[in-house]
C-alpha cells in the first residue's frame, strides 16, 4: 500500500534530518580544543512479513524465499569517533596534549557526573589563587588540585611527559604535583555535557586512572594542545549525500501521494 511508502520515507526523512544536524555540530566544532566528532549509526525498522519463507506453494513445493516489506529506518545511536586529533604547536607553557588514550579530570557541579567530569582539552590556566584550572567558560579545577604557590613564575613551569610538573619558585626549580590520566572501557558510553566536557556512565564503565605513560595511558606533550578530529572535507561530503537522500526519500513521498491520487481518481 502507498500508505506504507508515505511512512517508511518519512522516517528516512527523520533520519536524515538528524545526521544533518549531527553534521552540522561537527562542522561548528573544527576548532574546538580536543573536539570528538560524533557518527550516525542506522538500523531498519520491522518488516511487514506477506509470505513466509518455506512456505508450500500451489505445487507443493517449499518456497525459496519469503516476501517481506520493511517499514523504514530509524536512528539507532550516535557514536563518537575518539581519534586522537593533530597536535598544535601553541609555545604556551600551561598548554598540553594526551598523546594517545586518557582524559583529564576536572570538577564540575554535583548535577553534573557527581561533581567530576573528563576532558581532552588542555589549555589550563592558573587562578587568581594559585590552582590549575581547566581554560573553559566555567574554569573547572582540575582533579587531583594542583596549586602553585606564591612567588611562581608561570613561564618556568615544566610539564614532562609523565604528567610531572614542576616551576620556579621564587627563583629556585621546586616539583609542584603530579597529573594524572583517565580512562573508560567504553568511552562511547560517556554522555557528552558540553564545554568540552564528558561525564561517566553505567555504559561506559566504571573509570580507571592511571599515570600519562603507565600501560594502556597516553604520555603529555607541552607547548601543544589537541585540535579536533573533524574531517571537515569528510563531513561536507557526507552533509552533500544527507541532503540527497532526504530528497530521495522526499520524492517516494510524491510518488506515493500519486499513486493515492490516481486510486482515489478510480473509484469516483
Amino acid at each position: 500500500m502507498t500508505i506504507t511508502a508515505l511512512h517508511s520515507a518519512a522516517t528516512g526523512m527523520r533520519a536524515m534530518d538528524t545526521q544533518l544536524d549531527v553534521i552540522a555540530n561537527n562542522l561548528a566544532n573544527t576548532n574546538t580544543t580536543g573536539f570528538k566528532s560524533s557518527r550516525v549509526n542506522f538500523e531498519d525498522l520491522f518488516y511487514e512479513e506477506r509470505r513466509q519463507p518455506g512456505a508450500l506453494n500451489s505445487l507443493g513445493q517449499r518456497t525459496s524465499t519469503g516476501l517481506f516489506v520493511g517499514l523504514g529506518t530509524r536512528v539507532s545511536n550516535t557514536q563518537l569517533n575518539m581519534q586522537t586529533g593533530s597536535l598544535e604547536n601553541t609555545g604556551r607553557p600551561l598548554d598540553v596534549a594526551i598523546m594517545g588514550e586518557g582524559f583529564f579530570k576536572v570538577q564540575t557541579f554535583d548535577g553534573i557526573g557527581g561533581g567530576e567530569a573528563y576532558t581532552r582539552a588542555g589549555n589550563l590556566m592558573i587562578d587568581s589563587e594559585g590552582n590549575l584550572i581547566l581554560g573553559t567558560a566555567d574554569s573547572p579545577l582540575l582533579e587531583p588540585q594542583i596549586n602553585f604557590p606564591a612567588g611562581t613564575d608561570p613561564s618556568t613551569v615544566t610539564i614532562m611527559g609523565d604528567g610531572r610538573i614542576s616551576a620556579m619558585v621564587d627563583g629556585q626549580s621546586q616539583e609542584i604535583g603530579q597529573l594524572e590520566l583517565y580512562k573508560f572501557q567504553n568511552p562511547n558510553g560517556l554522555r557528552c555535557q558540553g564545554s568540552n566536557l564528558y561525564t561517566e556512565t553505567e555504559a561506559s564503565g566504571a573509570v580507571l586512572t592511571g599515570i600519562p605513560g603507565d600501560e594502556g595511558f597516553g604520555t603529555l606533550a607541552q607547548n601543544f594542545l589537541e585540535a579536533s578530529n573533524v574531517d571537515a572535507v569528510r563531513e561536507l561530503t557526507n552533509m552533500i549525500r544527507t541532503q540527497r537522500y532526504f530528497e530521495l526519500n522526499s520524492q517516494t513521498i510524491k510518488a506515493a501521494d500519486q499513486n493515492m491520487q490516481v486510486v482515489s481518481r478510480l473509484r469516483s
